[in-house]
């Protein structure tokens, strides 16, 4: 858990329509490049991490695979409740096993499916959370206490107008990626 609180700050919220994703990137020193923080994994979902990026890189592999899996065998996109479950199942084995540490990150994924947009929070200890908008990682609580007290504004929001606040209009959201 200290290595999410750690890592870079990401934030992700959904309206009734729209789910997006924003992190912070920031190099640890001068002479490093940074690391990209959202990844995408299928068309219907994608994850911003917060924590070791090697663990992430590993999870997304995981979740990739998962959602192929699913488009090839049922010819549908994998739920986003059903991945999320099965990177908790993931997340949670090596914490029974001796000789290997729990995965180092955060996870927030934002996908569609057919209940609608969707925010989930995953956590080292394998919990998962839908939340309608969270933030992890560095400076995180008050980013917090921003969606807390301005939640209703986000879940009314039409989608341009929904982009346009956060400036996330494609030209926009590259340079965040």
């Amino acid at each position: 858990m200290e290595a999410v609180k750690q890592g870079s700050a990401t934030v992700g919220l959904k309206s009734s329509t729209h789910a997006v994703l924003v992190a912070l990137k920031r190099a640890p020193s001068e002479l490093s490049a940074h690391q990209k923080k959202i990844l995408p994994i299928d068309d219907h979902v994608g994850i911003s991490i917060s924590g070791l990026t090697a663990d992430a890189r590993g999870l997304s592999r995981f979740m990739r695979t998962e959602c192929l899996n699913s488009r090839f065998a049922y010819d549908t996109p994998l739920p986003i409740s059903r991945l999320v479950g099965l990177v908790g199942n993931k997340s949670q084995t090596p914490t029974q096993r001796y000789g290997r540490r729990p995965y180092g990150v955060g996870l927030l994924v934002a996908g569609y499916d057919d209940l609608g947009p969707h925010i989930y929070q995953t956590c080292p200890s394998a919990n998962y959370f839908d939340c309608k908008a969270m933030a992890i990682g560095a400076r995180s609580q008050s980013a917090r206490t921003y969606l807390e007290k301005h939640k209703g504004k986000f879940l009314e929001c039409e989608s341009c107008r929904f982009f346009y606040i956060w400036g996330c209009f494609p030209k926009a959201f590259s340079q965040l990626i």
